[in-house]
């Protein structure tokens, strides 16, 4: 069940990302802090999703949840995932996968790429370098560092099962 890495290209991972900004400029045209996830399947197709508002909070899902259960409903593996905030106008933010999502995508395996923030990246006042000072040189925070789910889960709790895909 471990994903096809020949569609994990960066024009790929880039096209995913890409798809993400996309349905948070079309959804939410007029609104800053919105969000949305774009997950890469292994036949090449890339389904996006954001998470719905609601009344409680406590029943929040993630923005993650639309696309997973896209590639669920069309019997896919999941290649990649990104998720991203527009914290400003024109200015994205990579969300790490939380923990939950993380458990979605361990059924596709360890070789799921995830979008996670540059090492190091823009806080958010132009300084990348973490010494207080603005130089001027931040990057858009939209552009993720690609790493793998088995990279952020070295030592997953269900790969000692066999019928966990995780081998």
């Amino acid at each position: 069940m471990s994903p096809t890495p020949a569609i994990a290209t960066p024009e790929g991972l880039a096209a995913t990302v890409s798809a993400c900004r996309e349905l948070i400029e079309a959804r939410f045209p007029g609104d800053v802090e919105r969000g949305a996830a774009a997950m890469l399947l292994d036949d090449g197709v890339i389904v996006t999703g954001t998470a719905p508002d609601v009344v409680t909070p406590s029943v929040e899902i993630c923005h993650e949840t639309e696309p997973f259960a896209a590639a669920f409903r069309l019997g896919r593996t999941i290649v990649a995932s990104v998720c991203l905030a527009r914290e400003a106008p024109g200015r994205f933010v990579v969300l790490s996968p939380c923990g939950v999502c993380r458990e979605r995508l361990a059924w596709h395996g360890p070789d799921v790429r995830l979008a996670v923030p540059q090492p190091g990246g823009d806080r958010g006042d132009g300084d990348d370098h973490g010494d207080g000072g603005d130089r001027g040189e931040g990057g858009d925070r939209g552009d993720p560092a690609w790493i793998t789910l088995g990279e952020a889960l070295p030592y997953y709790w269900a790969a000692v099962f066999d019928d966990v895909p995780w081998r």
